[in-house]
């Protein structure tokens, strides 16, 4: 389906600036066409001509016939009057001010057009932003960021563009076209069907052209997405790449594919600079036609006299220009079209993370929660999670340990519905998680990760991510637990003040420990912590430790770490490797027993020491 149709429904919100639009572009054409239709037969009865003789001679219907007479007898006089000097100054005069008006109403159709414009580019933003906040994360693991900016920022203008252009081009260039034409069927209709029949291949090349513009287009757009993920990788991992000199080896792939972007976007401008020169030598082929075949029908026809084929070149001059405009547009409308394709896959993305119609809000949590034969897959052939199973009662500390790639942040992505188990069943309080609203599931649990995710925001406004209203002795509180008023308070705003992209104004402990205080102030009953500590110093990571054991008391929880140090009081260890459980028990049972995990604790302790 044409994209440019799946964007008319969002055209009804702005029916009243297209109205004016409208209005304002049929009075430009009109003033547009009185410009050059009364300026010959003014001068005509300026330099002489009878009037009577002029109105007999251009024949036409009654109507015509008579405002044609009135208007000669009305020139007829003023240059009695006025002499012909003075009606000389008169058209001049009237050619200055219809030429006024005309553009006049073409700025005012811009002006009125204006909210549209900037209204679709605003929608389509915004729905872009909703939509992505909505799609689950692995969609975000086969996309680039830079890419998706592309689409949100180059993308959305070129839309905005085609719309503007199309909106013009659909109500005053065919206006202009259809007035032009109705003058020149009234002048001679044998040689403006003789015309009609060229345009036809004129319009052939044009699309031919537009459709090769659009391709071209779409795969620049790409490349400039591609283009805008390596920026936005270098710039987010500069500290590595400087630590690693490879500033040149980023320097040579930016740099190859911006060299791959400047080659198409010079064939997508070669292209769409066609559209001028292909419609002048169009035009000049069907003008040099209509020269040939008017003049044939000057000399040999007793109606169809000199001034009036000088008039009807002058009308078919003046209709060029809404032609080349046409033709014009139609490039941009290609490009156009590609841009709201890439804009549809994003919004036509499928989202697996569905919420069923009839879901139920979650209760109070009571009982447990529970993992049934859970298996999971991010790719077909890639199990990474195989028949787990176990429970998590109210008020317990379950902790997951074992090495890099056995499945652990996996789970605790299953549980707030990050992502959808392939097989089995997660459970709380005896409900499929599947079956509960996301927004209630989610209301229920805290989460810190591993990575600290901080918003170029103020402190405050970090810490309520979850509760916006909290007050602000609410919020000091949060961070009194997490150990972070301390330094808060030493800021220079306090917590209002911004703490930069990521956070990057703050070290990496106190990053972490506003991300725990934010946890802390959302009070969840179920408590997901992926390696919470894992960014804090020594010193800091006892104190954090010492807040989380007193957070997670009465509190059920979930935690993941490589320290194995940080889980040794945890209700119920889990020990996985490649997606299953092998060991489960208590720190001294699973000592005791002297598998991986005593394994795993005997290695982290000779590594430490």
């Amino acid at each position: 389906m044409n994209p440019f149709r799946r964007l008319l429904p969002r055209l009804r919100a702005y029916s009243a600036p297209i109205a004016l639009n409208t209005v304002f572009n049929l009075l430009s054409v009109l003033f547009s066409l009185f410009s050059v239709g009364l300026i010959i037969p003014a001068l005509q009865v300026i330099f002489g001509q009878d009037p009577s003789e002029l109105a007999a001679a251009a024949g036409g219907n009654v109507w015509i016939a008579g405002l044609q007479q009135r208007f000669y007898g009305a020139m007829a006089h003023y240059t009695a009057e006025h002499g012909q000097s003075g009606a000389l100054m008169f058209t001049a005069l009237w050619v200055v001010v219809v030429f006024l008006l005309k553009n006049t109403f073409h700025y005012l159709a811009l002006y009125s057009v204006a909210p549209l414009r900037n209204g679709i580019s605003r929608d389509l933003r915004r729905d872009l932003h909703n939509r992505m906040l909505g799609l689950p994360l692995g969609y975000f693991n086969e996309q680039r960021k830079g890419d998706l900016m592309s689409r949100m920022s180059g993308d959305l203008r070129e839309i905005e563009y085609a719309l503007v252009t199309l909106i013009e081009t659909v109500f005053r260039e065919p206006l202009m076209i259809i007035g032009s034409l109705t003058v020149l069927f009234w002048m001679s209709t044998p040689l403006t069907l003789f015309v009609l029949i060229l345009l036809p291949l004129v319009s052939f090349v044009v699309t031919r052209i537009g459709k090769s513009l659009r391709r071209s287009s779409s795969k620049a757009q790409n490349r400039m997405g591609h283009l805008l993920s390596l920026a936005e990788e270098s710039i987010s991992g500069l500290r590595i790449i400087k630590a690693f000199n490879a500033e040149q080896s980023k320097a040579e792939q930016f740099d190859k594919a911006n060299e791959e972007h400047f080659r198409l976007m010079n064939r997508v401008l070669r292209k769409g600079d066609l559209a001028s020169p292909i419609s002048e030598v169009m035009g000049s082929m069907v003008m040099a036609a209509v020269i040939w075949f008017g003049g044939r029908e000057v000399l040999r026809s007793d109606h169809f006299h000199l001034e009036q084929f000088i008039a009807y070149i002058l009308f078919f001059y003046q209709m060029q220009a809404p032609a080349k405009a046409l033709s014009k547009a139609s490039y941009q409308v290609q490009k156009g079209r590609a841009s709201a394709e890439r804009i549809f896959e994003v919004l036509d993305a499928e989202n697996p993370i569905r919420q069923k119609p009839d879901a139920a809000e979650p209760g109070v949590f009571a009982d447990r929660i529970r993992f049934e034969s859970v298996r999971f897959a991010y790719q077909p052939d890639r199990e990474v999670l195989q028949e787990l199973s176990f429970d998590i009662p109210k008020g317990s500390s379950i902790a997951l340990v074992g090495q890099s790639g056995s499945g652990k942040t996996t789970i605790a992505q299953l549980l707030p519905r990050f992502y959808d188990v392939t097989a089995g069943r997660i459970s709380i309080d005896g409900i499929d998680v599947r079956d509960l609203t996301l927004s209630g599931l989610r209301r229920q649990m805290g989460l810190v990760s591993q990575e600290s995710v901080l918003f170029n925001d103020t402190v405050r406004n970090n810490i309520a991510l979850g509760k916006p209203e909290a007050a602000q002795e609410e919020v000091e509180q949060a961070a009194r637990v997490a150990h972070a008023h301390e330094f808060v308070a030493k800021l220079p705003m306090g917590y209002d003040t911004p703490i930069g992209d990521g956070g990057m104004m703050l070290s990496g402990g106190q990053r972490q420990r506003l991300a725990i205080a934010r946890a802390v102030l959302k009070n969840p009953p179920i408590l997901i912590l992926d390696e919470a500590t894992s960014a804090l110093d020594t010193e800091s990571e006892r104190l954090v430790q010492d807040a989380l054991v007193r957070l997670m008391k009465n509190r059920t929880s979930l935690v993941i770490a490589h320290r194995l140090s940080t889980v040794q009081h945890a209700d119920l260890i889990l020990v996985l490797d490649q997606g299953r459980i092998i060991e489960r028990g208590t720190h001294v049972q699973l000592l005791d027993l002297g598998g991986t995990y005593a394994r795993l604790i005997e290695l982290q302790t000779f590594s430490e020491s």
